[in-house]
């Protein structure tokens, strides 16, 4: 009976140590990128942004007409809001 049996020097332990240190670092930030931008993905259909037409159809629905200062005042403040 053969027993396949492998010895490594010191320095060709720690080189598959950081070999495979270095596969599994490479290895998560992948996986990392692909679920991060499934998350954000998912957030932004979820939550859309509002944008600038959305604001002048709520001023319509108010019975008013917008001003483009209104407009751009209003983003202004959902802007200041979100931080």
């Amino acid at each position: 009976m053969v027993l396949l049996t492998t010895e490594f020097s010191a320095g060709g332990l720690a080189g598959m140590l950081i070999g495979v240190i270095l596969g599994a670092i490479i290895l998560g930030a992948i996986i990392g990128f692909f679920i991060t931008r499934a998350m954000v993905k998912k957030q932004l259909k979820d939550n859309p942004p509002v944008t600038e037409k959305q604001i002048r159809a709520m001023y319509m629905s108010m019975g008013r007409k917008p001003s483009e200062s209104d407009i751009k005042k209003t983003m202004r403040a959902m802007q200041q809001a979100k931080k």
